[in-house]
């Protein structure tokens, strides 16, 4: 143990502190953060980290090396535990942990330390914006003394960027075998991941589980949501252990539509009927819009499949002359599209479309547009992932009670049997000895 500052506790230090702060943070988010006093928890932990990163960038910057590697320049001195220092926010003191240095030629005094003064607000923006982008700019804007100098070098900054990065890869290759997910949705947003290129996607995939949890699965580049591109995406959901959802919700891209196909053999797959209808009435007239919306709706949403293909007859009956590229926008795919009326009814007007993410992704979008320099794969992914991550924290579930969890069940095994019987070998006669007619010679 450190010795404690005047009025402080003592900090253990077999790891660093900021680490030791990451487990508080990950402890926090495994609990949730539905009410405001967690949430205001969750900042000041997250501020807390920023600064004791930021502190012992500065310290390993002085004695020369990392937190557990030996060796160092004569005279630059070794880490002595920690003390505790505070800080005061609006969302209250943060205590966190300041390094210590002993054995130096010239005292260590951290500058760093000294400049975090009337900077609460900056920190805590930090604690959201920066938190994801883990931009250079940011962080020793962040840092400056009274002159406006960066109390930062640029390697003590880099140090606290790549952990920022590593964060947002833990959670991309994390195992997922322990969710059982029976709606899996999948979107993509265009984004300028490098500058003065065309925009790229970014595929994004969560899923309501068969407890009715929804649960954030991945975020990942998808390039041009071409087949190889999806097919990538949905593989290594795979290879980290998730196993075949009842329904995966998508839009019309014929690449992510091909590779659902492929990867998810046992699932059904419903088509997102928000971008239906704007399918719809990019189509149609205007002034017969409100009156075929109605009637598509009607059709989509009906009690049963059967109905909805009884409706869809009446559909094509009426606009196939006078309409034709709406009924034939209104027949693809129509079987995807009214998927969903398989499921419990509690669930349809949930697992129909793909609506959450693109509200987060409207979000995200928001947020880049007010932050400069948002540009490379590394700091949109960063500041996409925070957006989700945040909103997924505050998402509600789904009603699964037990009769919605016996017809999931009953919904799996068929699905399973189908795919089986598929999948069988083609059963040959099994091989006979032709009978030879013997005629009698009389």
């Amino acid at each position: 143990m450190a010795p404690a500052a005047r009025g402080g506790i003592p900090v253990p230090t077999r790891i660093p502190a900021s680490e030791r702060t990451s487990q508080k943070l990950d402890e926090l988010l495994r609990q949730g953060v539905a009410d405001g006093d967690a949430r205001a928890e969750l900042l000041k932990l997250a501020v807390r980290k920023i600064v004791e990163e930021a502190l012992e960038a500065e310290v390993a910057d002085a004695v020369g090396r990392g937190y557990y590697e030996n060796g160092a320049p004569p005279g630059a001195g070794y880490r002595n535990g920690y003390r505790r220092g505070r800080l005061a926010t609006a969302e209250g003191p943060i205590e966190y942990g300041v390094p210590q240095v002993a054995d130096r030629v010239e005292p260590f005094a951290s500058r760093l330390r000294a400049s975090l003064a009337g900077r609460t607000a900056e920190l805590e923006r930090l604690a959201v914006e920066m938190f994801a982008r883990g931009s250079t700019r940011d962080i020793e804007a962040a840092f400056r003394d009274a002159s406006g100098a960066s109390v930062l070098s640029r390697t003590a900054v880099s140090q606290v960027t790549e952990r920022l990065w590593q964060e947002y890869e833990a959670f991309a290759g994390r195992d997922l075998s322990e969710f059982s997910v029976a709606y899996l949705f999948v979107d993509g947003v265009a984004e300028r991941l490098h500058a003065g290129l065309p925009r790229e996607a970014v595929l994004c995939a969560w899923g309501i589980s068969d407890d009715g949890q929804k649960v954030l699965l991945h975020l990942a580049p998808g390039t041009k949501e071409d087949t190889a591109s999806c097919t990538a995406f949905f593989e290594d959901l795979k290879r980290r252990g998730l196993a075949d959802p009842l329904l995966v919700v998508t839009d019309g891209a014929p690449g992510l539509i091909r590779a659902v196909e492929t990867c998810f053999p046992r699932a059904l797959r419903q088509r997102c009927l928000v971008h239906r209808l704007r399918n719809l009435r990019s189509k149609a007239p205007e002034s017969r819009w409100p009156e075929i919306a109605l009637r598509a709706r009607g059709c989509y949403e009906a009690a049963s499949a059967a109905l909805a293909t009884v409706l869809r007859d009446d559909f094509v009956q009426t606009y196939e002359r006078e309409l034709p590229a709406v009924v034939q926008c209104f027949r693809d795919d129509f079987a995807a599209c009214i998927a969903h009326l398989r499921f419990p009814l509690r669930h349809r007007r949930v697992v129909r479309t793909t609506n959450l993410l693109e509200r987060l992704f409207l979000e995200e979008r928001r947020r880049t547009k007010i932050i400069p320099n948002a540009f490379g794969e590394r700091p949109v992914l960063k500041l996409m992932y925070a957006a989700v991550i945040r909103a997924a924290e505050r998402w509600r579930g789904i009603a699964v009670g037990e009769f919605e969890q016996r017809q999931l069940r009953a919904i799996r095994d068929e699905l399973g049997r189908a795919h089986a019987e598929r999948v069988a070998p083609a059963l040959t006669p099994r091989h006979t000895t032709p009978v030879r007619k013997l005629r009698a010679d009389r």
